[in-house]
């Protein structure tokens, strides 16, 4: 398997909202069937959800022009969406993906990552440095779910 890795343009926003998507709710989860329902019920796409991304630097990850997994960080330093298609967990693109961020992060003079990350993705992001702030429980259309809030201080 060839994974290549770039920089997302405005074409592919809605190539990566199905990644989300199919991450959330067809890949291994510590949520129950109604929270991945209640966190997302169907592919995002349209104009507000391109807008919300044309304002971040989305890294992508590609087999074959097939985009299976994205990391994206907003202006600010915020860590916002990070999700690898299922077939693809565990491969390490998680980390390439990270690689692209946190020099990103380096090259704009951040001084630290901010994240919330899921039950799944906790672990991979303490894997990458980040230490837990604090456990929340947020309430997502009716549903409980728990996420840590993380944060990785970067070191010049």
């Amino acid at each position: 398997m060839t994974v290549s890795y770039r920089w997302a343009d405005s074409a592919d926003y809605d190539v990566l909202g199905e990644v989300i998507f199919d991450a959330v709710r067809n890949g291994p989860s510590l949520y129950d069937e109604a929270q991945r329902h209640a966190w997302l019920s169907a592919p995002k796409s349209g104009p507000d959800w391109h807008q919300h991304l044309a304002v971040q630097s989305v890294a992508v990850a590609e087999t074959c022009d097939t985009i299976v997994g994205l990391m994206s960080l907003t202006q600010d330093g915020y860590l916002d969406f990070a999700f690898i298609r299922p077939a693809y967990q565990g491969t390490g693109i998680f980390r390439k993906l990270f690689a692209m961020i946190f020099e990103l992060a380096v090259s704009q003079r951040h001084s630290k990552i901010l994240v919330h990350a899921s039950l799944m993705a906790q672990p991979a992001f303490s894997a990458m440095g980040f230490e837990n702030l604090k456990k929340e429980t947020v309430d997502l259309n009716g549903q409980d779910l728990d996420r840590f809030e993380m944060q990785l201080f970067i070191v010049r």
